[in-house]
């Protein structure tokens, strides 16, 4: 009967620890080939992030707007903001107000400095379908 009982006992943890790793990874899995990704080095400021992604052929930088607000990147269809994947909220926010401002479609450019930070890029995913994410591998 003991052997039965630790049977089910271990059946049981296994099965939870099962669950609870897929409940963790799908929520922090993002398609890669969803987004646009490019790989730059690590440990930068965001402002080298800008000015090497935002080359003159897609768009101009720091374009600042009748309200002395600067949008990052003003490309022929985003307002776009770039920032440090942990403060997506901040990102969202002044990209929706860029493209409010410029009738352009608001875009971000997550920098990720972690695998850990897809977290953030999904909670992006979630909140608004309409922001285009572009993503920074800066690790």
């Amino acid at each position: 009967m003991k052997l039965k009982q630790k049977k089910i006992i271990r059946f049981a943890i296994t099965f939870i620890l099962m669950l609870s790793g897929l409940y963790y990874f799908g929520l922090n899995y993002v398609p890669k080939e969803l987004y646009e990704t490019v790989s730059m080095k690590a440990d930068m400021p965001e402002n080298y992030y800008v000015n090497e992604w935002c080359s003159s052929e897609f768009g101009r930088r720091e374009v600042v707007l009748w309200d002395l607000t600067r949008v990052d990147c003003l490309s022929k269809d985003y307002a776009i903001e770039f920032d440090f994947a942990k403060k997506w909220a901040e990102s969202i926010g002044q990209s929706l107000y860029y493209a409010e401002m410029t009738k352009k479609k608001p875009a971000v450019v997550l920098i990720l400095k972690d695998w850990s930070d897809m977290r953030y890029v999904k909670r992006v995913e979630r909140l608004n379908k309409d922001i285009k994410i572009f993503l920074v591998r800066a690790f």
